[in-house]
């Protein structure tokens, strides 16, 4: 079974702009450039997504084959993760029918999201073709309820109950409620009780995003950095770009 890289960066995210960031990488182009920037800082892998014209989130799969290709090319190194984020446009049946078409070789999928339409045979259908295809799928756990719900897909079948990838998300995105380090042991202890097998890395939205990061790492466990959840150094400058979160994060402390 394939274990999740030790440094994933999410360059982008669903959600911020150029507004925020005029850094951000939006376009094929910057998200390749953007690419070699951080496995040279020390990445391992890479949560892409992609955008439309408009740099509006999308799950187009022939622009994610566009831009899996140039990766492939241009940071064949790099494990390449696709997501397939909701973001509040899309449906389960549309996520479905990504990675149905796309058939990626990673992807991360939001538990509550897959199951929000109730139709369990078609989530089951969905993760159990996947992983017949070879698909490294990451669950995404935004809180504890996410966990157990993991937990019981996993008891009724609906989600293979081998090589489980976990990603446990500390905070949010609007940052009211920013992720807290003290927040992160009782999330991991009750993963270990409840998935005990289930491989996992950790990512925080907000100001503490460096600190509990150190800590996974000290320990050693796995991150998610960049972007796609925090665009400011520790000091609280503005960061100038996502290799430089990877830096930090990867500096000693």
């Amino acid at each position: 079974m394939a274990r999740l890289p030790r440094v994933m960066v999410a360059l982008n995210g669903a959600r911020r702009t150029k507004a925020e960031h005029p850094g951000l990488p939006i376009t094929v182009d910057e998200i390749v450039s953007e690419a070699k920037a951080c496995l040279e800082a020390g990445a391992t892998g890479i949560h892409a997504h992609v955008r439309d014209d408009d740099g509006r989130h999308s799950l187009d799969p022939g622009r994610y084959r566009e831009l899996l290709s140039a990766l492939r090319r241009e940071t064949p190194q790099m494990r390449v993760q696709i997501t397939t984020e909701s973001a509040g446009v899309y449906s389960p049946a549309d996520q479905r029918a990504l990675l149905r078409q796309l058939r990626p070789r990673a992807a991360s999928v939001a538990i509550r999201e897959m199951l929000a339409d109730g139709d369990g045979p078609a989530a089951r259908d969905c993760y159990h073709g996947a992983a017949e295809a070879g698909a490294e799928i990451q669950h995404i756990l935004y809180d504890n309820n996410d966990l157990l719900l993991l937990k019981s897909a996993v008891g009724k079948g609906t989600v293979p109950a081998s090589g489980l990838r976990t990603l446990l998300v500390l905070g949010r995105y609007d940052l009211q409620s920013p992720a807290r380090l003290g927040d992160l042991a009782p999330r991991r202890e009750l993963l270990a009780a409840e998935l005990p097998a289930a491989d996992h890395a950790v990512c925080a939205f907000g100001p503490a995003e460096t600190e509990i990061l150190w800590t996974v790492l000290r320990c050693g466990g796995k991150i998610r950095v960049g972007f796609e959840n925090n665009l400011h150094m520790r000091d609280g400058r503005l960061a100038p770009d996502n290799a430089a979160r990877v830096r930090e994060v990867l500096s000693p402390q």
